[in-house]
């Protein structure tokens, strides 16, 4: 039985095998494999025999008692988590939390986070929810909850102190970049329903979709939201912007099924595993909801995981043209295997590859149209993509990105559009959207012209 069919495999959010090779030459042949075997075998049961008498030192001799459980959960965790910056171990109640959130409702702040040198770092708020409404924003660092430092915690151990019973108060400090001092930013829990497809109609004939998250509710979402719209606008839509922004990904099978309403045939996704028989592809397996209207795809340095598949597919099939910055580069596949006692570990399997064979990883994907949402070159503390983390797995065995032919079919405006903001554009506001955020308005103006051609050539 494969491994596909074994366990639960999810693009997941960007959260958070130990792999060791004897080579033997030629000449040794099967006496010195062999061989080799043996060390190996040997060195294991030693380490193993420290492993326990560290084990017993401690339980004899730390400072307070210590409960054995706790240790060899912590033990497991620290195998996991130094591999990758995205395997990790989850006791039971961490594996039945995640098993929520994927269904779309959760308790806690909504906030998405990841750990980094010993740091906690914000991926990226979910929209309507405590954190996003106190301004939360991706690339913050975590430095304490409830004054008391996050220095010392697992990522699992962090996320737990910030989840708790609604209408609970929480005050996190935070690191900002191009800030000087630390923010603290109270805050209060709450049950997070997320709604994860918005929509309104823009001018022209332009629909707007905004996707959060990647929960089991995306795919019928979009669906609903398209439909939505082109009945609340007499049947016509010309155009639609997809906004990925700020999407920390979900579940694969969704990111497959919304690539699937654009795309009708064809590669959507490949995965390539350690062993081959455990890679995989999924192809497009269902209708163009917009009959070919044009699709601009709206993508960021907090767009991750599913939102780099879907956004790679539409982009490698030229279904869509994509404005923005570059994504967060999250192109790992971690599988959920249960494990005894009702957790469960998420093991980092196999790499993501677009159907141009680009390989996601740590590099992402790069816009159509480069925009950026400020003048200001935004500082960092430690960087905001995936290429930034400590032990982040190597982009490997994908065709190189300057190997892939370079797009012909983007509209003239595509190199008309600014890469900044003008002086003096105002401040993002929530609230006035339309007025205020550049990345959207260079992408209505392109998919607008997308629209507009389409419009003559069928004359």
């Amino acid at each position: 039985m494969g491994l596909r069919s074994r366990y639960w495999r999810y693009g997941l959010l960007v959260g958070t095998a130990f792999v060791a090779g004897v080579a033997a030459g030629p000449q040794l042949g099967a006496l010195g494999n062999a061989f080799a075997q043996d060390s190996s075998h040997t060195d294991m049961y030693q380490l193993l025999k420290v492993f326990g008498d560290v084990m017993q030192r401690v339980r004899a001799e730390y400072v307070d008692p210590v409960d054995d459980k706790d240790m060899v959960e912590n033990a497991i965790n620290g195998m996991l988590t130094g591999l990758d910056p995205h395997s990790s171990y989850m006791n039971a109640k961490a594996f039945k939390d995640m098993q929520i959130q994927t269904k779309g409702e959760f308790g806690g702040l909504g906030i998405e986070v990841s750990e980094d040198k010993g740091v906690i770092k914000v991926v990226s708020p979910i929209d309507d929810t405590p954190a996003a409404r106190a301004g939360i924003k991706p690339g913050d660092i975590i430095t304490a909850l409830d004054g008391k430092t996050v220095i010392g915690l697992s990522l699992n151990d962090a996320v737990d102190r910030m989840r708790g019973p609604p209408n609970s108060k929480i005050v996190l400090t935070i690191k900002r970049q191009d800030v000087d001092k630390p923010i603290e930013v109270p805050l209060i829990r709450e049950t997070i329903h997320i709604q994860v497809v918005k929509s309104r109609m823009e001018p022209n004939d332009i629909g707007y979709v905004r996707l959060s998250q990647f929960t089991e509710q995306a795919d019928a979402g979009i669906k609903q939201a398209v439909k939505a719209l082109r009945a609340q606008n007499g049947g016509k839509l010309r155009g639609l912007i997809l906004d990925l922004r700020n999407n920390p990904g979900g579940l694969l099978d969704q990111a497959v099924a919304v690539s699937s309403d654009f795309v009708e045939q064809g590669e959507i996704v490949s995965t390539r595993a350690r062993h081959p028989e455990d890679s995989q592809r999924w192809d497009a397996k269902g209708d163009d909801i917009m009959h070919g209207a044009p699709v601009v795809v709206l993508i960021n340095g907090g767009s991750a995981s599913a939102s780099e598949i879907v956004s790679g597919a539409l982009q490698d099939h030229h279904r869509a043209v994509l404005v923005g910055t570059r994504s967060f580069g999250k192109g790992s596949v971690q599988t959920v295997i249960p494990l005894p006692g009702n957790g469960a570990m998420r093991l980092t399997t196999a790499r993501y590859y677009t159907p141009s064979g680009r390989s996601i990883q740590a590099l992402g994907i790069a816009p159509d149209v480069e925009v950026k949402e400020t003048r200001e070159d935004r500082g960092s503390f430690g960087g905001e993509h995936e290429a930034d983390y400590n032990k982040v797995l190597s982009n490997s065995g994908g065709t190189s990105p300057q190997a892939v032919a370079p797009r012909t079919d983007l509209p003239a405006i595509a190199k008309q559009i600014p890469e900044k903001p003008p002086e003096g554009f105002p401040k993002f506001d929530p609230a006035k959207p339309d007025d205020t955020d550049f990345q959207l308005q260079e992408g209505l103006a392109v998919v607008t012209a997308m629209a507009a051609q389409k419009s003559a050539s069928a004359d």
